[in-house]
C-alpha cells in the first residue's frame, strides 16, 4: 500500500479495506489525509455540521472503576447524596426545555453499588435494586414530563439492562475508548477498571446492535495508545456496525490532563494528532457515518477539525457544564455557528437520534419514545425549531428569516447549476429536486433568491388570491388514511361529532351565502362516500351552477374522480369531460 493506492481506494471504495486502514497509521502528513477525509465527508453530509442542544444529567458520580485520568468519578465523601433525586433532574430538564434543548444526556459512573455501601443503601432508600433500575425510572419521568429525549451513557450493560432502558431512551452510547488490552495492564490508565476491558465494552456495543438501539461510540486518544491501536479500535467498531447498522456516530475525543489524577503530568495529544485521527475515522467509516469531536476540547481550532472531515459537534449545553471535562466550557451556540460558517459550513440542530434513524423509527425505537421524536423532528429528521410547527399561529422563527440573506460566493456549485437550469426552463433530475429540498444555510438562501427572481420575470410583482368558500358536503369515507381527522367511518363513529351528508338544498344555500359575501369561488371536497357515484358528483356541480351561475367551481380530489369514473364505467378522461360540461372550473 502507498499514498497513490490509498487515494485510489478512497475515491473508488465506499469504505477502506483493513489493509488500507492500517496503512493510515504510517501516514504522517495529516493535512493531506484531512483533505481526502473532507471530500468523503462532503459526499455524505454536504454543507451541514450538526450539534445537539442538551442538558447534562450526572445521575451519580460514584463509580466502581478507577481510570487514571478521570475527575468525573468521585468517592462518596465528596458527592453528598449518591444519586440526584427525580426532582433535581426535573428541575434541570425543565430549565433546559425553556432554553430550547432537545436532549437529556444521562452520564453516570458504572455500577457503584458493587463497590460502595453508600450507593447500595441509597438505592434501597429509593426503592430500587440497582443503578440501572433507578436510571430507567428517572429517564422515563423525564421523557413523560418534559418531552426531552434521553440519551443514556451508563457504561457496560447486559442484554436485560439494555431492554430495560430502550423504552425510555431515544439512543444510547458507550465510548470504546481503546481496543488495546495493553492499556489495562498494571501501570496503564485502565488498570483496576473492569468495565474498561475492551472485550466487555465491545460486548455491550454488540448487544446494543442486536437490540436495535441507535448507538454512539468512539475512541479516546492520547492515553498511551499507538496510532495502529486507534485504527484497530475504529475497525472493531466498524465490524460491529456492519453486522447491525446501529452506530450513528463515532466520537474522537482528545485526552485532557487533569490536576489531581495519576495522569496529571501526561502530555496531551496535539492538534495535528487530533486532525490525523478525525481524518482516519472518516476514511475508515466512509461518507455517511457521523464523525464527532467535542468543540470545547479544541477551542480556537474548530475550522481545522471541520477541514479534517467531521460533521458533528455532539451535545452542547446552554445550561450545564461538561462534567467529564469541567475545565473546558461549552462554546456559546452563536459562537459555534459563526466558527462553523467561517469554515464554509452551516450549523444545524439535530436530535440525539440521527436523521437516518428518525426515518426508520419503527425499526430503531420503542413505541413509548416515538411520539416525542416525531414531535421534535422536521422532515429531514433534524430538530424542528423549538415551539414552532406548520399551522401554528405566530411568525416564522427569526433564525430561518435571517437565512434569506443571499451569499452567492458561498453557495455550492451544484445548487447554482440546478437553479440556472430551472431559470432556463430546463428539466432537472429527480436527484436534483431532492437536493433542492434538502438545502439549508446559504444554499437555502440562494434557492429562495433564485425563485424570487424567476417569479418576478414570469409574473411580475402582483400577488393574486381568490375569495373562496370551502364546502365539504360529506365526511363519510371508507378510506382509513392514518393522518386524517376529518373522515368518518364505522371504525371511528364515536369520534369528532356525527357523520353528515349535505343535501342539494344546503349546498345551494352555502353557495348563495358565499356569493353574497363576495366569494367568487367555491372549493368542493368530501370523503369518499361508499354510496356516491359519478352522477352524484355531476349533480353537485349542477346544483352549484344553478344556485350561483357565475361562481367558479374548484372541486374534487383524485380519489373522488377515480370513484366517479369507476361507478359510471367510463375512463377518467371521459368523466373529467362530463364534470367540465356540468360546470367544473
Amino acid at each position: 500500500m502507498n499514498w497513490k493506492a490509498l487515494e485510489h481506494a478512497v475515491t473508488s471504495e465506499t469504505t477502506l479495506s483493513e489493509e488500507a486502514a492500517f496503512y493510515l497509521a504510517d501516514v504522517t502528513e495529516s493535512e493531506s489525509l484531512a483533505r481526502l477525509a473532507a471530500e468523503i465527508r462532503d459526499r455524505g453530509h454536504g454543507g451541514i455540521i450538526t450539534f445537539s442542544p442538551k442538558v447534562f444529567i450526572p445521575l451519580t458520580q460514584l463509580c466502581r472503576d478507577v481510570c487514571h485520568y478521570c475527575t468525573f468519578s468521585q468517592p462518596p465523601r465528596k458527592v453528598g447524596e449518591p444519586y440526584l433525586s427525580v426532582d433535581q433532574v426535573l428541575e434541570s430538564c425543565q430549565a433546559a426545555v425553556r432554553l430550547g434543548c432537545a436532549e437529556a444526556l444521562f452520564t453516570l459512573g458504572e455500577k457503584p453499588e458493587l463497590r460502595y455501601r453508600e450507593a447500595s443503601q441509597a438505592l434501597e432508600r429509593l426503592g430500587f435494586a440497582s443503578t440501572i433500575e433507578y436510571l430507567a425510572h428517572v429517564a422515563g419521568v423525564v421523557l413523560e414530563q418534559t418531552g426531552l429525549l434521553p440519551h443514556i451513557n451508563a457504561g457496560c450493560l447486559t442484554e436485560q439492562e439494555l431492554k430495560l432502558l430502550r423504552p425510555v431512551s431515544a439512543s444510547m452510547g458507550l465510548m470504546l475508548e481503546s481496543a488495546s488490552e495493553r492499556l489495562c495492564a498494571k501501570g496503564m490508565p485502565h488498570f483496576g477498571s473492569p468495565d474498561k476491558a475492551p472485550a466487555a465494552r465491545l460486548k455491550t456495543i454488540e448487544l446494543a446492535g442486536r437490540a436495535r438501539i441507535p448507538f454512539t461510540s468512539g475512541i479516546l486518544i492520547g492515553i498511551g495508545e499507538t496510532r495502529k491501536e486507534r485504527v484497530e479500535a475504529l475497525l472493531a467498531l466498524r465490524a460491529s456496525h456492519r453486522r447491525h447498522g446501529h452506530i450513528q456516530e463515532v466520537i474522537i475525543q482528545n485526552f485532557r490532563a487533569k490536576a489531581g489524577t495519576r495522569m496529571a503530568n501526561v502530555s496531551e495529544p496535539d492538534l495535528d494528532d487530533l486532525i490525523w485521527t478525525i481524518a482516519a475515522a472518516r476514511l475508515v467509516f466512509g461518507p455517511e457515518m457521523g464523525i464527532q469531536a467535542p468543540p470545547n476540547l479544541s477551542s480556537g481550532n474548530l475550522d481545522r477539525l471541520i477541514a479534517a472531515g467531521l460533521n458533528d459537534w455532539g451535545g452542547v449545553s446552554p445550561l450545564t457544564q461538561d462534567y467529564v471535562n469541567p475545565e473546558a466550557p461549552w462554546p456559546h451556540v452563536d459562537a459555534l455557528s459563526k466558527e462553523t460558517e467561517k469554515a464554509g459550513k452551516h450549523l444545524e440542530h439535530r436530535l440525539t437520534i440521527y436523521p437516518s434513524f428518525v426515518r426508520r423509527l419503527e425499526e430503531w425505537t420503542d413505541a413509548n419514545v416515538r411520539p416525542a421524536i416525531v414531535r421534535m423532528s422536521d422532515g429531514d429528521g433534524l430538530a424542528r425549531p423549538p415551539g414552532w410547527s406548520a399551522g401554528r399561529r405566530g411568525g416564522l422563527p427569526n433564525a430561518e428569516l435571517a437565512l434569506l440573506v443571499r451569499c452567492e460566493e458561498k453557495t455550492s456549485p451544484e445548487i447554482r447549476e440546478i437553479a440556472q437550469r430551472c431559470a432556463g426552463g430546463n428539466e432537472i433530475s429527480e436527484a436534483g429536486i431532492v437536493r433542492l429540498f434538502e438545502a439549508r444555510g446559504v444554499d437555502y438562501a440562494y434557492i429562495a433568491g433564485a425563485a424570487n427572481e424567476l417569479r418576478r420575470e414570469t409574473v411580475g410583482d402582483a400577488v393574486t388570491y381568490a375569495v373562496n368558500r370551502n364546502i365539504n358536503y360529506t365526511n363519510v369515507c371508507y378510506f382509513r388514511c392514518q393522518f386524517c381527522a376529518f373522515s368518518k367511518s364505522r371504525g371511528n363513529a364515536d369520534l369528532r361529532g356525527e357523520p353528515y351528508d349535505l343535501g342539494g338544498g344546503e349546498i345551494a344555500r352555502r353557495c348563495k351565502e358565499a356569493w353574497e359575501r363576495g366569494a367568487t369561488e367555491v372549493c368542493l371536497q368530501g370523503g369518499i362516500h361508499p354510496d356516491y357515484t359519478g352522477q352524484t358528483y355531476i349533480d353537485i356541480l349542477e346544483t352549484v351552477r344553478a344556485a350561483t351561475p357565475r361562481m367558479h367551481i374548484h372541486a374534487f380530489s383524485p380519489l373522488e374522480i377515480r370513484q366517479g369514473a369507476q361507478t359510471l364505467k367510463i375512463s377518467v378522461r371521459e368523466f373529467l369531460s362530463a364534470l367540465k360540461a356540468a360546470g367544473l372550473g
